[in-house]
């Protein structure tokens, strides 16, 4: 005789994101120190389009479109407060967005499921100058075949993606740094 349990199935969005968070935490288990380097890798075909649009809006409503952003390298970072790795990785991306600041480069942050609250607790302890977007359904993570978290993509001057990094990463190495200073160029 088996034993049933008599707790209440959850609902099919609290089912989904549980499963999206063991597929994530199975990820970055399964990925081991390769995942937690972190290197650049560059897409076999230069020039292909961004996976899906990334079309969201930023924490006051504005919104953000990478459409717009063409003539600027556009580092495209997803994150969750969560995810040690991400919170561990912000004040980096921060320092890379000012050090650049001027060179036709924007960093867009790219919040994966969080409630606003959270976010904006979070940025009180770890102020960012660059726009945070709110992907709470995490459509626009899925659409993009994100993973793991971190995961960053680099969008060259044309609006086409050129490199993709999974795992957190020093922003401060030149290496890091060589692909982007590649499409500024």
């Amino acid at each position: 005789m088996t034993r049933r349990s008599s707790a209440p199935m959850p609902s099919g969005k609290h089912r989904r994101l549980t499963l999206l968070a063991g597929v994530l935490l199975t990820g970055m288990l399964a990925g081991g120190s390769a995942m937690a380097a972190g290197s650049w890798k560059a897409f076999s075909a230069p020039g292909g389009q961004a996976p899906a649009p990334l079309a969201l809006q930023d924490l006051n409503g504005k919104p953000v479109d990478l459409a717009d952003l063409k003539g600027e390298v556009v580092l495209v970072n997803f994150w969750a407060t969560w995810c040690e790795p991400c919170r561990d990785e912000m004040p980096g991306l921060d320092k890379l967005s000012r050090t650049l600041a001027g060179r036709h480069f924007r960093v867009v942050g790219v919040n994966a499921g969080d409630g606003e609250p959270k976010i904006r607790q979070f940025l009180e302890r770890v102020p960012v100058g660059f726009p945070i977007l709110r992907d709470s359904a995490m459509e626009t993570m899925k659409a993009w075949r994100v993973r793991v978290l971190p995961a960053s993509f680099l969008v060259d001057k044309n609006g086409m993606l050129r490199y993709q990094l999974v795992g957190e990463t020093n922003w401060e190495d030149a290496a890091q740094q060589a692909p982007i200073m590649e499409l500024l160029k």
